[in-house]
Order: C-alpha cells, then structure tokens, then sequence
C-alpha cells in the first residue's frame, strides 16, 4: 500500500467517525518554548491547555515534525528520521481510551490489513484501564507489557500536559531481532501508533522516574498518531523507512550522483543519513527556516553540513544537495505544495549552504585530523612512558583537548557535533567540558559587551497583569482600519509590570482600551502615537501601541500630560494622522517591493522579516548573493514605475484557505486566524496582511532605496526611504554634491569624478612611497632587535619595549599590524634549525601592547604562542588572543609591562608542550 492510500483511508476513516480535519501547521510553531514542531498535537497545545477553544471537539490531522533528538540514530536504525509525517486524532473533552483504543486497532487490522497476531501494546505500568482494553479488542495479555515514565508517559519535556500513553508495535519478525516484545527489543517490534491519555499539568524539574504535577487539564483529552513512514514500512515489506515509496527514489538518486553502492556496508550508513537530513532540510527551508548559528537556524544548518560531509565520505566531489532536494520535492511537492512553491529557494538554499560549508569543512577538517593524529601519538608516547594518565580520565579512549575542538568551532566554523562524530569515528573522545567551559567564557565576554538586557520577571510580571484584564474584560476591539478617533473605556491600567487603578499627571503607563483606532506593533508595521483625552480635560500623550495577552489587547504606552486617568473612564482617542498617513505610505511601498524583488531576482526571494515606520522601511529578503548596484538601480525604478501607474490598493477578507488559493502569499513568522485579511495592489501583489496601507499607488510617493547589506546566511537587507522623506534625501545628496564640487575646485559636477580620481591616484602613490620608507625602516629596526637575542637553554630568544627611544632609533611603531610584522621580521634572524621566540611590548595610548611569536621549530616544543603569552596579558590587565604561532595581549596596567615582558620570555624559555 502506498503512502498516499494510507493518508487518505486514516483521514477518511476519522472524519467518517465525526473528525474535522485541519490542516498542517508550519515547523516552525507559534510557541516561544519548542523551536521546531516535533508532534501532531503542537499546534492543538492552547486547546489542551484550555487557552482557546478547537473548531470541534474531534479534530484529526495530517502533520509535518521534524525531531532531532535521535539524530545519532539516524542511519544506524531502520526506523529512525529526523523528518516524518504524523497522522492524528484527536479529542478536546469528548472521547476517551475507551473509544481510541478499539478505533486504533480496528483501523490498523480491519483498514489497513495488519496481521493482529502480530500487534503487541505496550501502557504505562499504572494503567490497569488500558490493559484491559486491549485485551477486550483482541490483543492477548501475554503480548501487553507495563512499562515507566520514561517508554509511556508523555509530555513536552518541560511544562505543560501530560499523561499516561499507550502505543502499538507490530511484530516484523526473528529476522529483525530478539523475542520478548517492545519492552526487549524496538527494531524487531515496530512502533506505528501512540496514544496519549493527557489529563495533567505537569511542572519543572522530574526525572525519568517521577512527574512534577501542578494540576489537572481543563478537561481530559486525547492525542492519538500513527507514523506514516513506519507504517508504510510494515505494509510495502521493507526493511527500512528509506525503502519506502516516497524515500526510495531520492536513495536512487543519491546513488547516481555519487557513484557509490548506497545499500553497501559502510555505504548504507553515510547514505542513509545523507538522504534522511536533505529531506529534513528542504521541508525546513520550505516553512522559511534559514540556515544560521542559533535557533532553528543551527538545526537546518547541522542537518545541511551533516549530509555535507557524509556525502563526501561518500566520495562526491561536486555540488549535490540541491540535485537530491529537487528529487525531495518531486516525491512530496504534491502532498506539501510548500514544497514546489519555494523549490527555487530550497535549492538556492542547499547550493549556498554547502559552497560556504565546503570550505570550512576542507579547513577544518585537515587542522582536526592533524590534531587527532598528535593526539593518537601522545597517548601511545604516554601508555609506553607512563601508567598514569596526564590527561582527564573521559573515557578508555585517547582525549582531543576541548581547546581544539573550541578554536575549531570560533575560528573555522567548524560546528562541536561534526569535530565529536569525526573524533568518535578516529576512537577519540572530545573533552566537552572544557569546551563548554570555554564557550561559556566567550557567552559571558558577549554578555558584558551587549549589557544586560530587561529581566525576565518583569515581562512575566507584565503579562500576568494583561492576562487578567483579558480574563476580566474580553479584548479590545480594533477599529483603525475605518477610523483615526473612536470613543471608548479604560478597561486596564498598568504601571512596571503592575495594574494600577488610576495615573497622575507626570506618570507613565500603559493603557488598555476596550475599542481603539490606535494599530499595535505587528507584522513589521510599528505601532500609533496620538492622544487619548477624558471629558474631565485629563490627556495621555501616547508614544506607541503593542499588544498584550497573546495579541489580543492593544498595548497604549503613553505618559499623563495633563489631569488624572482611572479605569473605567470614558476616553476619545485619536490617531496621529500624519505619523498614520507615511507609515501606511510606507507599508504600501513594502509590498510593491516585494513583488518587483520575487520578479527580478526569482520566486525564491521572499520576505523574511521587515519595518515598516513612517518615511523608512527595512526589508530582509531570501537571497543568497549580494544584489548588485546597477540591480538596485532597476529595482528602485521599477518600484516607482508601478506606483506612478496608481494601481488600486484593494482590502478584503477570505478563509485563509481560499485566500492561498488565490495566491496570496503569507508571511514567514506571522500567525494568522482562520479569517484573514488580504492586501492586493494592482494586478501585481496579493499578500496577507493586517497593516495599514494607501488608497492607491501613487499615494505612496517616491521609493529610493538606500542601502542593501547581508544579515544572516541567505538573507539580505534592503532599506528605503518613502514620501517626503525620499524627496528630503535626494535635496541632501544635490547639496552634498554640490559642496564636494566647491572643495575640488571644479565648476560643474559631471568633472568631480575626474577631478576626484586624479587626487586619489597621487594619494596613493604616496602612500605607497611611504610604506616603502617605513617597511625599509622596520627590517632595520626588526635587525637590530635581533642583535639583542640571548639563549636560553638552547632557544633564541628576545624580548624588548618598542617605546625605549634607544631601541627603535626613530623608527616610530604606530599600529598593531606592524608590531605583528616586526616580530615576524625578528624571528627570521633566529639562527637556521634552533627554536626561537620574540616578544615586543610598548605603551601606545595609554594601553600596554605585547605581540607574542614562534617560529616553527620552537611550536614543536611549546604551548600554542596564545597559551604563553596570557599570563603576561593578565599582568597587564587583559587577555591574549591570535592563532597559530602569533599571540597578541593588551591592557591597562601599562607600569606593569616590563613585569610582564620579563614573564613572557620566561615562558618562552622553559614552556614545553603538554
């Protein structure tokens, strides 16, 4: 049985048995505590939780996850993947196991044919009730086994519902592995179905042991799910989920790209994981997810650089991920149109990835297994010397240093799990504690640099106060779409995170209003300014409006000018109309340019995050290049062209499902209701969208586009100035143009350019003179240093200040770089063959400077030059930095630098490698 008759007969089945079926939520939930959608019942958690309530009380469900906590097993297990499709029913208050249970078993013998001698269940070890119910439909009490927390309780791994589960196995066979059921053997017994009895609030902490609970569910429910890719394993008769139908072809593939017998041993694995990580990728990439070094980003890009390299231990040699992703998308694009749609961004996406990774995977990859094999030749040096270890007991296995592993990740980009999975594959084990400890340094120096940002129970303070003026009042009523005043009532006053009856004159505080024509910050667009006035003459100046309780109250921040506020009062608001008017301008000219960029540079090019505030926008597009001046320049005219034809800009509303099938696109990042609100300007662009917008196109006044810059891998920012402000800048360049000509002397400013370049050229002439002046004076200053070497136990070493008048002879070292340079210079007069070291120091603008060096010969004996010049940068009042065989320190403590030197050239003396 194929994939597709499975989907449809499990759908069919559930809404013949009164399911409504709801569609696919995004991977990337709307939840702040879960980074991915790792289960069917993500999206349904506000039902479970009673937050909102469902459609209906049946729900059944077709659902993309993406789950990486069995990453390692991937390729190793038959059953194993990172992405897979869950099928789901689901209950809010109605049904229970009582009716789930036999409806499970009846669907997998009667619907699907499965063998029911062969079905064994297993039940969380309490749960008397379901072990009688699955003896009742059929299943033997010899083939039920109890079992604990840890196989058959379930909840989100933190706070929230929770409750005893029941799942399904299917027998595949002796072939497969051990007798005793689930309980001794998972690859021989198969899990194709979960059923989750959620009736608790579970809260922080627990082990795999014990449930932390805080309480009961609003009211019970149930979590049903079969894996489609492990059930269509059991009903086509293969060994594996990438023998399946809709795997199958991309394994193929992959083995035509590479030349290799995927199904080989030692292929089979490398393959597997290969094929499992691309179609997790292309899925991610689909839902908007962009390759980064945190979040969500870093699972996408592990995945990419994870089939990267198993697909060169593969033997390919070339560009191959976009090929295999395309092959993704031919086998599901019909079942997820997600995938067809963005099929040039998955591909574009995978090609700029693995360009990128190839690089750093080249690099690091010759400096990790030249570490490993130092490491692999000082532990046989020690097990011949020595029967006690030197290095951490981690393991029985030889140790890679932690400082590897960390300079490998800070400097190459060279990802810990990639530097821990080649070392495991070498018999090594890297010791991540002290690169965590070292990561956690780095976080904390990037802390202090940031400053501290708002605590976290302020906000947490802020939102139970909004929480309880929705649970007391309802939510506003936003009415600005139609309007700039409106009428309405103080329903919420909050002041530091607290509700406060009343606001004196003087005070700031934000206000909640039972109706409001004031936008809250959303969608990119900022939020309204205005006033909002009593009949009494109190007045509040507000400066912004957000939103509160999950979105549903408007947010006024506002400061009491004049009188007194108190809740319940009466109150008439009114909207900037200007700030309203050049913010709308500008949210009418985003949109246009998203349309002009998808049809200039390819469908791929889509919104990934923007501002929208009065005269200026920022607009972050998925691109994977720099986009070109002379293609800005098109860009911006064709901008402007299509708002000078002063298309209509028309608003309405639709089913979100009748909306994507007119082809309005939504927006990665943003939550919409089942009734959305659509925006289409001309013939051209048709997006969802709650902003404010013009009534035409040529309202919205010029475009000129000023700036364009990388902010994340694939992802660039265009900003543009709108209206008035447009205008304002274009008079600012005439003048700035007109100045620049006055300084060079030409009359008209078609000559700047020649004029200009003429002055450049001879500034660059001199400057080269002088850098050859300065390089001949540094190789006599780098000569006489060397005069003053000394040997020290059969190293040549020397350490001199730079600022003693008599040492550097009126050769003036201005700048970090030359000191660097002027040490290497020094070293190249270290006698041929011996080990030698220079340290330099001087005080330059009230800071001690050292610059640390090794030649090659002395990096055989001694710790890394970083390693021997921190001492002498703590002594100063700094740190040290550099790779390789140059270190540099800086610091305030500049009467302690001869101290400082003195302790460097010891270090370079006696430090020997450990």
């Amino acid at each position: 049985m194929r994939t597709p008759d499975i989907r449809r007969l499990f759908l069919d089945y559930f809404r013949e048995r009164g399911h409504q079926l709801v569609p696919s939520s995004s991977l990337v939930p709307d939840d702040p505590t879960l980074l991915l959608t790792t289960a069917g019942m993500v999206q349904f958690k506000p039902y479970f939780l009673g937050e909102s309530s469902p459609p209906k009380d049946r729900l059944v469900s077709l659902q993309k996850c993406v789950r990486t906590v069995d990453i390692d097993n991937i390729g190793t297990t038959d059953r194993h993947s990172t992405f897979f499709e869950m099928l789901g029913n689901f209950s809010f208050g109605d049904y229970g196991k009582a009716i789930a249970v036999p409806w499970a078993y009846e669907f997998l013998t009667d619907v699907l044919g499965l063998a029911p001698e062969r079905l064994w269940a297993t039940v969380y070890r309490e749960d008397d009730e379901a072990v009688e119910l699955w003896r009742r439909v059929g299943i033997p009490i010899e083939r039920i086994q109890r079992l604990g927390v840890a196989e058959n309780y379930w909840d989100t791994g933190g706070p929230g519902p929770c409750g005893p589960c029941s799942e399904i196995f299917y027998d595949r066979g002796p072939a497969y592995g051990r007798e005793g059921g689930p309980a001794v053997d998972t690859d021989r017994y198969l899990e194709v179905w979960n059923l989750v009895f959620m009736r608790y609030l579970r809260g922080e902490g627990g082990d795999e042991n014990t449930i932390p609970f805080v309480g009961d569910l609003p009211r019970p429910c149930l979590e049903s799910g079969l894996g489609l890719e492990r059930v269509a394993m059991v009903l086509q008769g293969v060994d594996t989920i990438h023998d399946i139908d809709v795997m199958a072809p991309v394994m193929a593939r992959l083995g035509q790209l590479t030349g290799a017998d995927v199904r080989a041993e030692g292929q089979r694995r490398p393959a597997r994981i290969v094929v499992d990580h691309v179609r997790a990728a292309a899925f991610l990439l689909a839902d908007g997810v962009l390759p980064s070094n945190e979040g969500r980003g870093y699972v996408l890009r592990r995945l990419l650089r994870r089939a990267i390299r198993h697909g060169q231990a593969l033997g390919v040699d070339h560009p191959f991920l976009h090929d295999l992703a395309g092959t993704v998308v031919d086998q599901l694009g019909q079942v997820w149109p997600e995938l067809t749609e963005r099929r040039g961004l998955v591909e574009q996406a995978m090609g700029h990835e693995e360009d990128g990774f190839g690089r750093t995977l080249a690099q690091g990859a010759r400096l990790l297994h030249t570490a490993i094999r130092r490491t692999r030749e000082e532990a046989v040096r020690r097990s011949s010397t020595s029967t006690t270890p030197a290095q951490p007991v981690l393991s029985a296995r030889p140790v890679l240093s932690g400082r590897t592993a960390f300079e490998l990740h800070d400097t190459f980009g060279f990802p810990v799990d990639l530097t821990t999975e080649i070392a495991a594959e070498a018999g090594l084990v890297v010791d991540t504690d002290r690169f965590e400890a070292l990561m956690d340094d780095q976080r904390r120096r990037a802390q202090r640099a940031r400053g501290e940002a708002r605590t976290q129970g302020d906000d947490r303070g802020r939102g139970q106060a909004y929480r309880t003026i929705l649970d007391r009042t309802g939510a506003t009523r936003f009415v600005g779409h139609d309007r700039l005043t409106e009428e309405g009532s103080i329903i919420g006053l909050v002041r530091d995170g607290t509700e406060v009856p009343a606001a004196l004159e003087g005070e700031h505080v934000e206000v909640v209003l039972d109706r409001t024509p004031f936008y809250a910050e959303s969608g990119g667009q900022v939020g309204d300014a205005g006033v909002i006035r009593t009949p009494d003459g109190s007045e509040l100046r507000v400066v912004d409006t957000g939103l509160g309780a999950g979105g549903d109250l408007h947010v006024h921040r506002a400061e009491v000018v004049r009188g007194e506020l108190r809740v319940g009062q009466s109150v008439h608001a009114v909207v900037d109309d200007d700030r309203r008017s050049a913010t709308a301008r500008s949210h009418s000219a985003t949109h246009v340019l998203h349309a002009v960029l998808r049809d200039t540079l390819g469908d791929h090019a889509r919104q990934h995050g923007s501002l929208v505030a009065p005269g200026r926008l920022r607009f972050d597009v998925t691109h994977f290049a720099p986009i070109e001046s002379d293609a800005l320049v098109r860009i911006q005219d064709e901008v402007n062209q299509r708002l000078l034809s002063d298309p209509e800009v028309r608003i309405w509303q639709a089913s979100r499902a009748e909306a994507q099938e007119a082809g309005a696109i939504a927006l990665f990042g943003e939550t919409y209701g089942e009734v959305v609100r659509v925006v289409d300007i001309g013939n051209f662009s048709r997006e969802l969208c709650g902003g404010t917008h013009v009534g035409h196109g040529s309202q919205a006044g010029p475009v000129r586009l000023v700036g364009e810059t990388s902010v994340g891998s694939g992802v660039r920012r265009i900003e543009a100035l709108t209206g008035i402000d447009a205008l304002r800048y274009s008079d600012h360049e005439r003048v700035l143009v007109e100045q620049i000509a006055a300084l060079l002397g030409v009359p008209r400013s078609g000559e700047i350019l020649r004029r200009l370049q003429g002055r450049l050229d001879a500034l660059a002439r001199a400057e080269g003179e002088l850098a050859d002046v300065r390089q001949r004076e540094r190789a006599k200053l780098a000569e006489r240093l060397a005069g003053k070497g000394r040997d020290a136990g059969g190293r040549w070493i020397v350490a001199e200040r730079l600022d003693d008048p008599g040492v550097r002879d009126g050769h003036d070292v201005k700048q970090g770089e030359e000191i660097r340079a002027l040490v290497d210079g020094v070293l190249a007069y270290c006698p041929s063959g011996r080990p030698g070291g220079a340290v330099l120091g001087m005080v330059r603008d009230g800071k001690a400077q050292l610059v640390l060096g090794i030649n090659s010969a002395m990096e055989q004996l001694t710790a890394p030059a970083r390693d021997l010049l921190r001492p002498a940068g703590r002594t100063i009042g700094g740190g040290a930095g550099g790779v390789g065989r140059i270190a540099h320190a800086g610091g305030r403590e500049v009467n302690r630098l001869d101290q400082a030197l003195a302790q460097a050239a010891h270090h370079l003396a006696t430090s020997t490698r450990t």
